[in-house]
């Protein structure tokens, strides 16, 4: 039995908390200036517009990539890569700016609970130093005192609402508090998101770079002769054709050889899209298995992966955790920058056809983490990411000629396994 003494401390120490907490949040700034709220709406307006632009130098590219080869369409293809850069470039420190913005708007909504939670506990102080002073009163007493029943009654009724009034005020400060950590939280995230931007930045302006390279380069080996262009073209279609049907052999043959029942149960969701989502990605251009256009394109009967839409320099991720296993480079032809990860569920994973390689081998990765940026090296008609995935017992890499080590494998339809 708590004696009357000890509930009088009680009392008195919570009435101490609450006005430590008050004083350790101090009054801020109100809700966010309508001005941010329209700075957001213009970044959100000029992204589309961005977007848009994007999206129409995608489709532009992607209905030129079948014609035939010549020296001016390369030339074109580097420049619209390069221009398509520029636009993803722009694009990010558009949502750079509009995530800060979001940002402040996020840390207004903050002040203004802090605000809100100051005047709760005010509240909540007032109400228990109430209780305070009736501390003890029994209604035997508060009868008894009274001069009439319909006083005593009243006061009981009082107590009893003080009571009521202090566990709902206490919710309320409650919900208040939980809000503004959500909040808290979520400007946490959008900060994560920010580094990711930029990092995507800094990449993106190297690929830049890399590109007007390779123009130079191109410019300097074709001597800007559509003649010596072409007849290099013939040789290189004629590499690729025969590695791309060595390849093509020694993958029937393992998947002529190879009991399915080892492998996981085919089930969405057992590996992650490895094209970040966003201006059309997830879209699948090539399925997997015999199709028309690698048996036309590629020379081949099958096409041991799927195709993903992705503009030059879309961040590419890794579809499940893992070990990296190989960062590779095949030329100008097969995957050209390629990278292999070894998970821990039997498969292992290849993305083709890179811009860039931003992982090590050795290095152990996470779902989701980015680990490239998507574009057209190797044998390719335009940018995008060929995705494959192995029985990783069967995974081995061969020396074919000029396109140095090239990942062979047991090869199983990824679709089987994605979460798109």
């Amino acid at each position: 039995m708590i004696s009357l003494t000890q509930k009088k401390i009680i009392s008195a120490f919570l009435i101490c908390v609450f006005v430590f907490w008050f004083l350790i949040f101090g009054l801020t700034n109100g809700a966010a200036p309508e001005e941010i709220k329209n700075s957001i709406d213009l970044k959100t307006q000029e992204l589309q517009e961005i977007n848009d632009k994007i999206k129409k130098s995608q489709q532009d590219i992607e209905a030129t990539q079948e014609e035939k080869k010549s020296l001016q369409k390369e030339i074109k293809k580097i420049d619209s890569a390069v221009n398509q850069l520029n636009l993803n470039i722009r694009s990010g420190e558009i949502i750079v700016d509009k995530l800060g913005l979001e940002i402040r708007s996020l840390q207004y909504d903050i002040d203004d609970a802090k605000i809100e939670i100051n005047e709760k506990k005010k509240i909540i102080v007032k109400i228990l130093r109430e209780l305070q002073e009736k501390d003890g009163e029994t209604p035997f007493i508060i009868l008894l005192k009274n001069k009439s029943l319909t006083e005593s009654i009243f006061e009981i009724q009082n107590l009893a609402d003080f009571n009521g009034d202090l566990a709902v005020k206490i919710k309320e400060l409650e919900n208040i508090r939980s809000g503004m950590t959500e909040k808290a939280e979520e400007s946490s995230v959008k900060k994560q998101k920010i580094e990711t931007e930029n990092e995507n930045l800094k990449n993106r302006k190297t690929i830049i770079v890399e590109q007007k390279n390779d123009k130079n380069n191109f410019l300097k080996i074709t001597k800007n002769k559509e003649s010596l262009y072409q007849k290099q073209l013939t040789e290189l279609e004629k590499q690729q054709e025969a590695i791309g049907k060595e390849i093509e052999e020694m993958e029937d043959q393992l998947r002529m050889s190879f009991d399915p029942s080892l492998l996981p149960a085919k089930r969405p969701g057992v590996l992650g899209s490895p094209v970040a989502s966003g201006n059309g990605q997830n879209y699948v251009t090539q399925e997997y298995g015999a199709t028309k256009f690698a048996q036309r394109a590629y020379k081949t009967k099958f096409h041991n992966g799927v195709d993903f839409r992705a503009p030059i320099g879309t961040p590419i991720t890794a579809a499940e955790d893992g070990k990296v296993k190989a960062v590779g480079n095949n030329g100008r032809i097969q995957y050209g920058r390629y990278i292999v990860i070894e998970h821990a569920n039997n498969l292992s994973s290849l993305y083709a056809h890179l811009s860039s390689q931003t992982v090590k081998n050795g290095e152990t990765v996470k779902r989701g983490q980015i680990i490239g940026y998507s574009g057209g090296t190797g044998y390719s008609f335009g940018a995008h990411l060929h995705f494959t995935v192995y029985w990783t017992p069967s995974v081995e890499f061969k020396s074919m000629g000029n396109a140095g080590l090239v990942p062979i494998g047991t090869t199983i339809n990824p679709i089987d396994y994605l979460e798109l």
